[in-house]
């Protein structure tokens, strides 16, 4: 699946924030398309390259609400991208957020399409896993 979506991009210096837009796939966690707005990165360089880069974040907005989160920036190739933890939790805040969906609806979801259900919190607390006896 190849579901790309618009975002705003925050890199954050000491004394500024330079924003741009891109589009971040949601799939693979890539960054691409990245527009800075008022700001001219041939004469000034990359935000991350100045010495007073502090972090990134990006936010994806629909209908006014937003779902802020962390972006990385690989410093040797330039390629902002999301890590794979980060993606799943802005798949669930955007599905709560945006369509009113709770995490524990979309795991119920993806056991009804075959996915194995979570194990029973007792079976946990007693180390098998499958509420058996320990062998």
């Amino acid at each position: 699946m190849d579901l790309k979506v618009p975002i705003t991009i925050s890199d954050e210096l000491s004394e500024e924030v330079v924003v741009s837009t891109g589009s971040l796939n949601l799939a693979s966690g890539e960054i691409t398309r990245v527009a800075y707005q008022d700001y001219d990165a041939d004469a000034r360089g990359l935000p991350w390259e100045s010495d007073d880069y502090e972090f990134t974040s990006g936010t994806l907005s629909n209908d006014g609400k937003d779902v802020e989160f962390r972006i990385d920036v690989n410093r040797t190739t330039g390629q902002y991208s999301v890590s794979a933890n980060e993606l799943l939790e802005i798949k669930l805040r955007a599905a709560a957020l945006f369509a009113g969906v709770s995490g524990k609806d979309l795991l119920a979801g993806a056991a009804g399409r075959g996915a194995a259900p979570p194990a029973p919190a007792d079976a946990l607390r007693r180390g098998d896993g499958r509420g058996g006896k320990l062998h």
